[in-house]
């Protein structure tokens, strides 16, 4: 049934998840914004439009595709392993979290790919619609790596769902701009990426920028030393952003797109 009905599921997920980070935000934000939220909103869920369109003229089958196929060749290292269907998926889907965090600090680190994955951080502000802002480029390549690592893992393709919409929630929330009081931040720090630690990611200050590249699950940034607790400046004070993209010209659509193409450093 979950297979069967992927696209639906992932779309209500996704317009629930969203409405209700949006409908926090207005309630209780975390910070004041400094663009126009108007303005913001409609390019990066233009973008976030274009992004779904695109993947799937060239991954009809997708990720899901992709296990199901795996899954009846009997290919992946999890057909190996002489364990129950749910351990497998659930090994799955920490494994995808844990690569993940590899392909973002790859994308920090790796010049080429950081010219695709900066236009995320040009955004000027932070919130639910950030989660989804990424460059088409960024976009297609992640799918492709995703799909490869599916196929060696021999992720089950119901794991493959819920980790599709675990990052897809995951995103949309520690993106928000939503207030968490601290004892409840720092509670829920070692369960999942919360909108606190995610906004360090997202300063002007390169050190922070390559910090907290965990999205799902916040083990990997403490396990490999890429955690950093808090912004120097103070969330309220912390300037959002790059700092050669201060125009906000490239929160536009079209300018978003040549962003890769733009001769600028961070």
């Amino acid at each position: 049934m979950l297979v069967a009905n992927e696209v639906a599921v992932r779309l209500s997920f996704f317009l629930g998840i969203f409405f209700a980070v949006a409908s926090w935000e207005a309630l209780a934000p975390r910070r004041s914004l400094t663009q126009r939220k108007g303005t913001r909103w409609l390019n990066n869920l233009g973008l976030t439009l274009l992004n779904a369109l695109l993947l799937r003229l060239a991954f009809p089958a997708a990720a899901v595709g992709v296990a199901l196929y795996g899954a009846a060749k009997e290919w992946g290292l999890l057909q190996a392993i002489p364990a129950p269907v749910w351990a497998g998926g659930l090994l799955a889907i920490v494994v995808l979290d844990l690569a993940i965090y590899a392909q973002h600090l790859l994308f920090h680190k790796v010049p080429l790919l950081w010219r695709l994955h900066r236009m995320h951080h040009t955004d000027l502000d932070i919130d639910v619609t950030t989660g989804a802002r990424f460059h088409p480029l960024e976009i297609l390549l992640s799918m492709g790596i995703k799909m490869g690592i599916i196929i060696t893992l021999g992720a089950p393709a119901w794991s493959v769902i819920v980790f599709e919409v675990l990052l897809n929630a995951t995103s949309m929330f520690n993106h928000g701009n939503v207030l968490l009081k601290r004892g409840t931040d720092r509670a829920l720090r070692f369960l999942v990426v919360t909108p606190d630690m995610h906004r360090v990611h997202h300063s002007v200050i390169i050190r922070e920028t390559d910090s907290n590249f965990g999205f799902n699950f916040p083990w990997w940034d403490r396990l490999f030393g890429t955690y950093r607790a808090e912004p120097a400046a103070g969330h309220d004070a912390m300037t959002i952003g790059l700092a050669n993209y201060r125009d906000p010209k490239w929160l536009k659509l079209p300018w978003m797109l040549v962003v890769p193409f733009a001769r600028r450093e961070r």
